[in-house]
């Protein structure tokens, strides 16, 4: 599939389909009419906003991230924290995705994580750490 409908897009930026037609009337992304008449936007000319660091994303606005090595960072919050013997399960919703982070009872604990604690997932090869946003 290389073509999308403004919908497909919106969900692939992370966007509303105003924005997505919005964006379009203004120039920033490129949506033509498709055969059938449906207004449809190529692949290729979302890449330029795929690209766009996190930092311009409404999450990234609304909660700043300090800065770090790690370039997969995902702010969310916490949603479930599963405690069995020495290890702990924590999963984030962050926008549309969950992240799952495994880790020792105690790092959850000292982070003091529970259903609604706002994080920001961070991803370095396999590893997923969680940090804690002072809001």
């Amino acid at each position: 599939m290389n073509e999308f409908s403004i919908r497909e897009a919106a969900a692939l930026l992370g966007v509303s389909d105003d924005t997505v037609r919005r964006w379009g009337d203004a120039g920033k992304i490129p949506v033509r009419r498709a055969e059938s008449g449906r207004q449809i936007v190529a692949g290729k000319d979302l890449l330029p906003l795929l690209r766009e660091p996190e930092a311009a994303s409404a999450l990234a606005d609304a909660f700043p991230l300090a800065k770090a090595s790690a370039r997969n960072r995902f702010t969310g919050i916490v949603t479930r924290v599963q405690v069995d013997g020495v290890m702990a399960q924590v999963d984030v919703q962050a926008g549309p995705f969950r992240v799952v982070s495994l880790m020792t009872r105690e790092a959850a604990d000292d982070l003091a994580l529970e259903p609604g604690t706002l994080v920001v997932a961070s991803a370095k090869a396999t590893t997923v750490s969680l940090e804690l946003l002072e809001s």
